[in-house]
């Protein structure tokens, strides 16, 4: 069976790409489907080396791999990835990525999701952006909204753009990052009528039940993807 594969990005850097991940794969482990989170390019480190989303990623995916596989490029500087590639002299290589995306379609899995950095046109040279690999390798796209003002322009801009990409949006999820939105139900609402494509679900700000809730973003994902 193919492996199904989904790009996730969102509306701003902290908009909760990793949480959502970890979500839909501890959702997939309760479906008892194998799925793997994978997060190609990171800036930001701890005091091992290691970034924190990858480090979730790896944690909670369904096979046990070396943190490498996991988050094949890597930089120190908690900046934009191709900013921090200057500092450290290490150019961002997509045939590295593509290489990785072979690599991770090989394992025994079902589900791999493959988590960007920031939002959808994260610059990785002077003339390309994540984008740009991502709609040539055809990867369906699921976009997390981060729930805050401002997010209806962001999510429609970034809904917009990725299908301007080539890339097909196949869900969005809208996370509930700022406990103090004013008329948070209508904004979710007015994203419901103005995007095409399923909301997956509501992440509410701070959830109690995560495995439950996780189960049904998996659900859904698996049900619109069908």
């Amino acid at each position: 069976m193919a492996v199904k594969r989904y790009f996730i990005t969102a509306t701003d850097t902290d908009a909760g790409k990793t949480f959502v991940s970890t979500l839909l794969l501890q959702g997939f482990a309760t479906l008892g489907s194998v799925a793997v989170g994978v997060k190609p390019i990171a800036a930001g480190v701890d005091a091992q080396g290691l970034n924190s989303d990858a480090l979730l990623l790896q944690r909670y995916s369904g096979i046990a791999l070396p943190y490498k596989m996991i988050n094949p490029i890597c930089y120190q500087q908690p900046v934009a990835p191709h900013l921090a590639a200057i500092l450290e002299q290490q150019p961002i290589c997509e045939t590295q990525l593509s290489q990785a995306l072979h690599s991770w379609q090989q394992l025994p899995l079902q589900q791999l999701l493959i988590e960007g950095a920031g939002g959808w046109l994260l610059p990785i040279s002077n003339q390309r952006y994540l984008a740009d690999w991502v709609a040539e390798q055809q990867l369906p796209v699921i976009l997390v909204v981060g729930m805050k003002l401002g997010c209806l322009n962001h999510a429609m801009l970034t809904v917009r753009e990725i299908a301007r990409s080539g890339a097909t949006l196949v869900g969005w999820v809208a996370n509930c990052i700022d406990p103090d939105m004013a008329l948070l139900q209508q904004n979710i609402t007015d994203l419901q009528q103005r995007i095409s494509v399923p909301c997956l679900g509501v992440v509410p700000f701070q959830p109690e039940h995560q495995q439950q809730l996780g189960l049904s973003l998996a659900s859904e994902l698996l049900m619109t993807s069908a």
